[in-house]
């Protein structure tokens, strides 16, 4: 049986709600779509270029828009207080800015709130900066795995999934590594499963980082 569908769009409605919040018609719908990748990329490449820290992790863990006929909503899951503490209000104004120079919206105002989350390590997208950065800097790909784990681990998880793919360690051939510690139960679709699909461009090639991380079951 593949397993191919995506483990949060397979859970939307159980244990997982959408990201994007906002209604329109079927002519205009990808036009909202591309507007949200925007939104998200302009946000990512701030951050990137003005609060780079130590360890190369953005700590970004999610993105929610919600849209409104004259308001965009926008909250940044963040991971590291360091990030939240340096200018605040400054670089919030700032990202506002930039974002609505992306979009050129001028009917609509923009709100942009930024909420820290408990353990940064238990969510995936924060994991898998972790494991690009470690990748990037030529350390082992096991090593970087196991690391990976241990700090999940830290976050009290029930179990995490990791799958590199692509010319791993600079070998001609593409192959797939993944390791597994604890349950990643992939076909309950009462279990929650946070999961994350990464791309990170080594010296040798674009390499695919993929994550599961068991959190929780409902009842």
């Amino acid at each position: 049986m593949g397993q191919k569908i995506n483990p949060l769009g397979f859970r939307l409605g159980t244990t997982q709600g959408h990201y994007s919040l906002w209604f329109a018609q079927p002519k205009n719908y990808s036009e909202g779509l591309q507007e949200d990748q925007k939104i998200r990329n302009c946000i990512k490449n701030y951050v990137e270029k003005n609060m780079r820290i130590s360890s190369g992790v953005e700590g970004i863990a999610r993105i929610e828009i919600q849209k409104k006929i004259d308001l965009i909503q926008i909250i940044i899951y963040m991971g590291f207080k360091k990030l939240l503490m340096e200018g605040r209000s400054r670089r919030i104004e700032e990202l506002q800015i930039n974002v609505q120079k992306k979009l050129n919206c001028v009917n609509q105002k923009l709100n942009i709130a930024i909420t820290r989350i408990a353990n940064p390590y238990g969510h995936p997208n924060i994991l898998a900066e972790f494991i690009a950065g470690q990748l990037k800097n030529r350390v082992s790909f096991r090593k970087a795995m196991k690391k990976a784990i241990e700090l999940t681990e830290q976050a009290d998880t029930k179990g995490i999934q990791v799958q590199i793919a692509g010319r791993i360690d600079g070998k001609e051939i593409a192959r797939v590594e993944w390791i597994r510690e604890g349950r990643v139960p992939l076909q309950t679709i009462r279990a929650k499963i946070e999961y994350c699909s990464y791309t990170v461009r080594t010296i040798y090639g674009v390499l695919g980082i993929k994550i599961w991380i068991f959190v929780d079951e409902k009842k």
